[in-house]
């Protein structure tokens, strides 16, 4: 069985609201991308891991229903996809509770009915999906 693993880093400063941190990634990527409170729960300058999941899951899922589209003969020559992440203050603290995925695209060739189903199958099997306990909401809109 295959197996593939990636790595990403943080530092952190100070106390909860007043600290600073920073994030990287094994790629480069993000090298000390900094993130903090205002930055999480504000509109403070930084990243915040809400945001970071929003993008890997709007990267995965979009990458696996391009494999969805290959298996049906089908190619997209554009797939645009925003995750908005949604978190509740529950007891305990917060949680991650729903993702809104939006993905305009265009695929030659291809029926909305078509699209659908593999964009569905494609939100559900993505491994950022799976790993997530939260609500995934989709709304996939095939454009002419």
């Amino acid at each position: 069985m295959a197996s593939i693993s990636r790595s990403g880093s943080a530092h952190w400063e100070g106390g909860g609201k007043d600290g600073t941190g920073h994030v990287s990634t094994q790629s480069g990527v993000l090298k000390e991308a900094p993130y903090g409170f205002n930055a999480r729960f504000g509109d403070g300058r930084g990243t915040n891991p809400e945001e970071l999941i929003a993008a890997a899951h709007a990267g995965c899922f979009t990458m696996a229903l391009a494999f969805q589209l290959a298996g049906a003969n089908l190619t997209a020559t554009r797939m645009d996809t925003s995750a908005k992440v949604g978190m509740d203050q529950v007891e305990g603290g917060w949680k991650i509770a729903r993702v809104a995925l939006t993905l305009k695209a265009k695929v030659p060739g291809c029926d909305d009915a078509t699209f659908q189903k593999l964009a569905a199958t494609a939100k559900a099997n993505c491994p950022v999906s799976k790993v997530l306990n939260a609500e995934i909401t989709l709304e996939a809109v095939l454009e002419s």
